[in-house]
């Protein structure tokens, strides 16, 4: 079980070092209470080297939020996955919904940085989602395996270690609704069944899938509970460390009573 947290643009570095001392404080206190929760934190590129200082005694990963598909040019302003490694980053967001809308990001794009981050051993963490008016459409389905074939087209993996995919229905991002749990879990098995054509069972069964819309303390048990729910890509309630280990405490609940 995953429970990553993507900081977006919030926090300055001092904020941030806080935030991540926070976290670190809190799973070194109570880390008997985690069970098999992985934890990755994904602040923005400023933070990453003060972050990843803050975290350096607890199991907690470090990603970025973007990156280019170059190893380096001309690209004033971005950052590439050599840099990202050179600092210890493990894993990148790629393909968010608002990178989708305010960048114009296509399938391509967000495919041809996946490959780049497998090239430099960062795990991509492919972001997939449907609008509210694709889903009223009745074009979930076909939306989201569509960015899926899209996004990770020729991009190959040894290891249910080296794949992320995060389902983040965008109608449910920042607006504080959440899709019920039956209707997570049966897109993230539709993702499932995606990856299975792909990468074949065994390998595809153990790719981590979390659910990305408005996930909290609260929903996070019946979200986690779900059988192709493997954590969650946490947006708002990673800024505060209470709420961010909260939905871990449920994360590890759900594995100490089903075994997920």
């Amino acid at each position: 079980m995953l429970v990553a947290g993507n900081w977006k643009m919030n926090t300055d570095v001092p904020e941030g070092r806080a935030l991540a001392d926070a976290i670190a404080e809190g799973l070194s206190s109570t880390a008997a209470d985690r069970g098999d929760v992985d934890f990755l934190v994904c602040p923005p590129y400023v933070h990453l080297p003060a972050v990843r200082e803050a975290l350096a005694d607890v199991p907690v990963a470090v990603g970025a939020q973007d990156m280019h598909a170059q190893d380096e040019g001309a690209y004033t302003g971005d950052v590439s996955a050599p840099m990202l490694s050179s600092i210890g980053c493990d894993a990148v967001i790629l393909g968010h919904s608002e990178r989708r809308t305010y960048y114009d990001e296509t399938d391509a794009e967000v495919n041809a940085k996946a490959q780049q981050a497998r090239a430099h051993d960062l795990v991509p963490i492919v972001c997939v989602g449907e609008t509210l008016e694709q889903r009223k459409a009745g074009e979930a389905d076909t939306v989201v395996r569509s960015q899926v074939d899209g996004a990770l087209s020729d991009v190959s993996i040894d290891g249910a270690d080296e794949l992320i995919v995060a389902y983040e229905p965008i109608w449910a991002i920042g607006t504080g609704e959440s899709a019920a749990a039956e209707q997570a879990q049966a897109m993230h098995a539709v993702i499932r069944d995606d990856l299975r054509e792909r990468y074949g069972g065994d390998a595809a069964d153990e790719v981590p899938l979390l659910y990305g819309g408005s996930m909290k303390p609260h929903n996070a048990y019946g979200l986690l509970s779900q059988p192709d729910i493997d954590g969650g890509l946490i947006g708002s309630a990673s800024l505060e460390a209470e709420s961010f280990l909260g939905i871990a405490e449920k994360a590890a609940e759900v594995l100490e009573t089903s075994g997920h």
